[in-house]
């Protein structure tokens, strides 16, 4: 696999054993301050929690820190999904010293 280098962007997998024990399935991706961010966003009507707090958080377009999990994006996941998504976005805030939004 080639390595592509983009100034101003960080990138890091891990395996958090969100679908499989074995997989990396979180991908998080540092913004340089003074970026803008666009996302497009599956239009599913079961659309899980990670994509609606997604869109909410990017809707200004200055992210800096962009979480994405792998298996789950139109999984009508409720309340319990919604609690899930709001506590990684509360632990990527607290290693980064950010706030969750």
């Amino acid at each position: 696999m080639s390595e592509l280098s983009i100034p101003g962007i960080r990138l890091g997998v891990a395996q958090a054993g969100i679908k499989y024990a074995d997989r990396d399935d979180l991908t998080i991706i540092e913004i340089a301050d003074g970026s803008t961010t666009a996302a497009v966003f599956t239009q599913n009507a079961f659309r899980a929690a990670p994509v609606l707090v997604a869109e909410r958080n990017n809707a200004n377009g200055d992210a800096k820190y962009i979480l994405i999990n792998s298996g789950n994006a139109n999984a009508g996941t409720g309340a319990p999904g919604m609690a899930s998504c709001e506590q990684s976005c509360e632990a990527l805030a607290a290693a980064t010293q950010t706030n969750s939004d």
